[in-house]
């Protein structure tokens, strides 16, 4: 069915990595969302009112606020599908990452409301009333909501879409919620008990436990979280495995919505090398990288003298005291600058962020031991965390 609907509506729809194909994909979540969740509306809220109760009608108005979460979604594919302008140069993707949080915040909103309601039905109980036609809508609902857990969730992994991966989250959690809703009016039917605003509650715990999950997922991205480390060493293999480059540093993956990723890096290349020759190098590689990996890349090239032993000498003994500081700790683009009358020892120190002295602190200690254990020389050292 998943693949079926793909087929009718989405042209090239095995072309997941392009642009328009993605907002395609969006636009037919949530418009295949809006229209279940409002029967599913519907049909909860009848059967609410049928059997009076509070944990049924809850679920119901759960099903509309996802309904207007679809409505996100496909407002927000739209937008995130638009192509760049003056005002917005790498595009408009970080919009699926802000509806995928809307998302959040309105499963957040309606858990809340839930929580309210059903704690006020458990200091005021109501009896209610047992209806087939009633648990035969919850069932139809559980299997609705399955399927469109199982298609978002499809959805989600071929076009990588955590807005999609939040909305298959709350399809998972509305089957959870409305098997927790059926089963307690079958053992109040049965018992005569007065469970709906205690299995109303718990409901709504889970529905907020789910918002916040999926509001986590959603708030990392649009903060600057880490890159995707399978895409990291793709890159690094890449630039390493280029003729004539010999070592790489400084990769930058800035992140601007799914299929809008700009790449920066550092690749140190042979000094006797013609500029020329150079530039043609990193020009091929860049074009390589955006054309196997879709992303934009900016390579500044570091010139290295391979034969400069002395350098190669003070190196090692730099990389000792950087190790002894901390063992994750490393250096790159050391070099000895022989332009002014002092020589300098030039590097860019690497320690991990779990490395508690500061910036500072680091600089006056390798600062310190140059002075003492290299003598003549002076220091260019930057700090760099990974």
């Amino acid at each position: 069915m998943i693949t079926l609907l793909s087929r009718l509506f989405i042209s090239d729809h095995e072309k997941t990595d392009l642009p328009e194909v993605r907002r395609r994909y969006g636009v037919l979540s949530g418009t295949v969302g809006i229209f279940l969740n409002l029967l599913l509306f519907a049909g909860k809220l009848f059967a609410g009112l049928l059997v009076r109760s509070v944990s049924i009608t809850a679920d119901a108005f759960n099903n509309l606020s996802d309904a207007a979460s679809s409505v996100i979604t496909l407002i927000g594919f739209k937008l995130a599908g638009k192509k760049a302008d003056r005002n917005h140069p790498f595009g408009h993707g970080r919009v699926e990452y802000i509806t995928g949080l809307l998302i959040s915040i309105s499963i957040i909103l309606v858990g809340a409301d839930l929580a309210k309601s059903s704690l006020n039905r458990i200091l005021y109980p109501v009896q209610t009333v047992h209806s087939g036609a009633a648990a035969a809508i919850l069932l139809v609902s559980i299997a609705v909501k399955f399927y469109m857990f199982f298609y978002n969730r499809s959805l989600a992994e071929q076009i990588d879409s955590v807005a999609l991966r939040s909305t298959a989250m709350d399809s998972i959690s509305d089957c959870a919620a409305t098997f927790a809703v059926l089963l307690c009016q079958l053992l109040s039917a049965k018992f005569g008990l007065h469970l709906d605003g205690w299995c109303g509650l718990a409901v709504s715990l889970f529905i907020l436990h789910a918002g916040i999950r999926s509001a986590f997922d959603t708030i990392s991205p649009l903060l600057g979280m880490a890159p995707d480390p399978a895409l990291s060493a793709k890159i690094e293999d890449m630039v390493l495995h280029t003729e004539g480059i010999l070592d790489m540093h400084d990769l930058l993956i800035h992140d601007y919505g799914p299929g809008h990723q700009v790449v920066s890096l550092h690749a140190e290349i042979p000094s006797d090398f013609t500029l020329v020759h150079a530039h043609e190098i990193i020009d091929r590689l860049e074009t390589r990288l955006d054309r196997e990996l879709g992303v934009m890349s900016v390579i500044h090239m570091d010139p290295v003298d391979s034969k400069d032993h002395q350098a190669h000498l003070l190196r090692s003994r730099v990389l000792k005291k950087l190790k002894s500081m901390d063992p994750e700790a490393g250096l790159h683009d050391f070099r000895i600058l022989r332009g002014d009358d002092i020589p300098a020892v030039s590097f860019d120190a690497q320690f991990p962020f779990s490395y508690k002295e500061t910036d500072d602190n680091i600089l006056l200690d390798l600062t310190d031991y140059i002075g003492r254990e290299l003598p003549g020389y002076q220091a260019v050292i930057r700090v760099d965390r990974v």
